[in-house]
């Protein structure tokens, strides 16, 4: 026999959290839940994250399944939406869900060690292709959305200098780079960057879109031929992770001086002068949030767009 959701899921409100849970339940008219999934996937064969009509992307691809499950159509959404080619280990992303669609994911019989929602991880690792998992799936806490909640973003950028490139295992996953490169150098340029400034240099344009962004880590390191750059954020405009990364190359290969990279953000529009760093090295390491009682304050701090007025 088919389990019945928990009373409170039953009882559950549809509650806005700002990512449009109300919309989606006037929508089908009838209470929705929202989830929390944990996703990784190699970015290779993907046309980045968001949907796209005539295109392979991750939520497409997320979305098939999960409609496919619950027999109604349903839309994920990210913490970030990677470009096509950037990978994840830690994508973060919530979708809602009718309520009295839940029993279509539950099994006939469940296992003991079975979490609450461990049967539907089960199921979409088999309707899924090998290069997207969901890692884990729970109810999402009153007040959390996915892009809206998260206090920052944390991207890897991996490199190898060896002069054989990349091992075979690693090479969807790691940057063969021709030349050496000044760490030191690149980890200085990148300490002038931190803070909150305009990083419009750095970024491709969006109309009516901020680029006033808090940059709190920019770490360059060295462990023989490979080199990393550990970026986080409180939130990324288009194209600003590969586009750091791709300045930092330019002083590692004493091409600029550091003093240039922070130059750079006086400008008013992306920079012409380097090149954005290939997306295959790049991977979505993981997105931190608050405490749950403090989701829906952060949600209003998110959504409340910079102004150059704030930059000291």
């Amino acid at each position: 026999m088919t389990p019945s959701p928990s009373d409170d899921v039953m009882n559950m409100p549809a509650i806005d959290s700002g990512g449009g849970h109300d919309s989606l339940s006037r929508r089908f008219a009838r209470p929705v839940i929202r989830l929390r999934l944990d996703v990784a996937y190699d970015g290779t064969e993907f046309a980045g994250w968001a949907a796209q009509t005539g295109h392979r992307t991750v939520a497409g691809v997320i979305d098939d399944a999960l409609s496919t499950v619950f027999r109604v159509p349903v839309q994920v959404r990210a913490a970030g939406r990677t470009d096509s080619g950037v990978h994840a280990s830690g994508q973060v992303a919530h979708v809602d869900i009718p309520v009295d669609a839940l029993p279509h994911a539950s099994p006939r019989t469940r296992r003991r060690d079975d979490s609450e929602f461990g049967p539907l991880v089960h199921r979409l690792a088999k309707l899924l292709t090998e290069d997207v998992r969901i890692l884990g799936i729970t109810r999402a806490a009153a007040g959390f959305d996915a892009r809206f909640s998260a206090l920052r973003r944390r991207y890897v950028y991996r490199l190898s200098t060896a002069p054989y490139g990349v091992e075979p295992h690693e090479a969807r996953f790691v940057t063969a780079w021709p030349r050496d490169l000044d760490v030191d150098a690149m980890a200085a340029a990148a300490r002038e960057l931190l803070g909150l400034h305009d990083f419009a240099a750095f970024c491709r344009h969006r109309d009516g879109a901020t680029t006033i962004r808090e940059l709190q880590r920019l770490d360059c390191t060295r462990d023989g031929h490979r080199v990393a750059v550990t970026v986080s954020a409180d939130a990324f405009c288009w194209n600003m992770v590969r586009s750091l990364v791709g300045a930092l190359l330019a002083v590692g290969e004493h091409r600029r001086d550091p003093a240039w990279c922070v130059g750079l953000l006086s400008a008013t529009r992306r920079s012409s002068d380097f090149a954005a760093a290939p997306a295959r090295g790049l991977t979505l390491v993981g997105v931190d949030y608050p405490p749950d009682g403090e989701l829906a304050a952060r949600n209003l701090v998110t959504r409340d767009v910079r102004t150059a007025d704030e930059i000291g």
